[in-house]
């Protein structure tokens, strides 16, 4: 393992980061802030509780993981898409380092940046609610594997596009709308029944679910079904990643 170049590569894309670090630290904090006036103050004073959680509370992880996973796979997608929009990727591909040293670095940038904007978000709904954490140990886990996932599909996704229009097609017209749609800001078991079962096909209600057993002990689906569907999220990406780079494809034309 060449680590040389995996730091290099993770430096590269860190220090793109910090030249920017007022806003990706703004950001979040006033974005987090309007959730809270709009949900916490203008819905939150219709419903008491969730699940015996206060609703300003029970919105927390789940604006976490629409931020963490909206970060992510912007930050990955671009990192990637960039060297191919200029040439350099042809550089990278040259040079004496493997396709895995590759993903290391952009994708461990990338899930940095998005760790650090859920810390972030953690600790601004700190200020305006009390957050219990009833297992620390997993949410760092989720959080952690929720970053990793989503940066791995965002270097897909990064690899795929085309155009700047292509790289944000699938964060906005997908991935988005299943985060809202997904138990962000509600209890699945608030819905009609039929409504309950279609969005159990809806892979980021484990996700969101797992997260949020994770600060107040109540879940809507088991906590083993949230782990298996993002380590298998996570096995898929890697898989998708080997055969890119195993075949050359969007990357060698």
């Amino acid at each position: 393992m060449n680590w040389t170049a995996v730091w290099a590569i993770y430096t590269s894309e860190m220090v793109r980061f910090f030249r920017t670090i007022a806003q990706s630290f703004i950001s979040p904090v006033i974005s987090t802030s309007l959730y809270f006036v709009v949900f916490g103050a203008a819905i939150g004073s219709r419903i008491d509780q969730v699940e015996g959680v206060s609703y300003g509370a029970f919105i927390v992880p789940g604006l976490i993981m629409l931020s963490v996973m909206t970060q992510a796979l912007s930050n990955a997608s671009f990192g990637i898409y960039f060297p191919k929009f200029i040439g350099t990727i042809y550089e990278l591909l040259s040079a004496p380092i493997s396709f895995l040293e590759i993903v290391l670095g952009y994708v461990g940038a990338a899930a940095t940046k998005a760790l650090f904007i859920g810390v972030v978000i953690l600790a601004t709904a700190s200020l305006f609610v009390d957050v219990p954490i009833a297992h620390p140990g997993a949410m760092v886990l989720f959080l952690v594997l929720t970053c990793l996932s989503f940066s791995l599909f965002g270097f897909i996704i990064g690899i795929w596009a085309g155009n700047f229009e292509q790289l944000q097609l699938i964060p906005l017209l997908v991935v988005t709308p299943l985060v809202f749609l997904g138990g962000s800001f509600y209890s699945i078991s608030m819905l009609p029944p039929v409504w309950q079962k279609i969005t159990l096909f809806n892979p980021v209600v484990y996700l969101i679910s797992g997260f949020r057993w994770s600060f107040f002990g109540t879940a809507d689906v088991p906590i083993g079904l949230s782990l298996l569907a993002i380590g298998g999220f996570t096995a898929l990406c890697l898989g998708a990643i080997w055969w890119i780079f195993k075949t050359g494809w969007r990357i060698r034309s």
